[in-house]
């Protein structure tokens, strides 16, 4: 039986920073530890400020002075270790869309031409189709972030690092996003780490959802979400998942209240 590849290992994993009014050291994570299975989706969900966005930057290389160990699983081929996805899709106003998905690719040294060939198959993942030679003005916030995780995924990553990626849009956007980051999922089969304030978005879309304490985080909570898939948007008003969504809520809440006593 072949052994399970974990594609992320975060091992004692702790992250201070100075207070440039106060001028104090603060602890923003403490002691994490984390193992995410290869092709595994992994929520991340807790207080504001418990350094659920602070840990991400950590796996991503953004913040390199940390403790402890993290390990990322190396890319099979020419892709790369992980890739970030933002609240914002930072994309260039100035470029088409198929030129913004294969910029990762131009950064890498691959010629125009075969960038844009490679991102193609992207673009028609994310339900872009027909759209390649418009200008990120011409696109609603939804088919922003679609070209936004388009760019990710067409360099290959071995993980895929999200942060609050759907944060900026509404309420009937974000959810059809939701169904939609499934799907892609579902076909891409990358690893994902997903962060969100948002608990029923946070089950709806994981295998696991990880519960962070209020700062310095620590994980509180490591709880499995057994809904089975595929998930349509409509199991979020079965009993089953407000259950889950109730037990991750009182870990929440009683970091925000420390006074309040755990619900029955």
């Amino acid at each position: 039986m072949t052994a399970t590849r974990m594609a992320l290992q975060a091992r004692g994993v702790q992250f201070s920073y100075i207070d440039h009014t106060t001028h104090e050291r603060l602890r923003a994570i403490e002691r994490l530890d984390l193992e995410i299975p290869e092709g595994q989706f992994v929520s991340i969900v807790g207080p504001s400020g418990c350094g659920k966005s602070t840990f991400l930057k950590i796996v991503n290389g953004l913040l390199p002075e940390y403790e402890g160990e993290i390990e990322v699983l190396e890319p099979a081929s020419k892709g790369m270790a992980h890739a970030m996805v933002f609240q914002d899709a930072a994309l260039f106003p100035w470029f088409s869309i198929l030129s913004n998905v294969a910029y990762g690719l131009r950064c890498q040294g691959v010629p125009g031409k075969e960038a844009h060939a490679r991102a193609l198959p992207f673009i028609k993942m994310v339900g872009l189709e027909g759209f390649e030679s418009k200008y990120p003005y011409q696109l609603s916030g939804g088919m922003q972030q679609r070209a936004n995780l388009a760019r990710a995924l067409t360099v290959d990553p071995e993980i895929l690092l999200m942060d609050e990626p759907f944060a900026a849009l509404d309420a009937q956007t974000r959810e059809l996003m939701q169904a939609e980051l499934l799907r892609i999922w579902a076909e891409a089969r990358k690893t994902v780490l997903f962060i969100t304030h948002q608990i029923d978005e946070a089950i709806y879309l994981a295998d696991r959802v990880v519960v962070m304490s209020a700062r310095p985080g620590r994980i509180l909570a490591d709880i499995p979400v057994d809904l089975g898939r595929p998930r349509d948007l409509r199991i979020k008003r079965t009993p089953e998942f407000t259950v889950l969504a109730d037990q991750i809520w009182d870990l929440i809440s009683r970091q925000l209240r420390p006074d309040q006593p755990a619900t029955a």
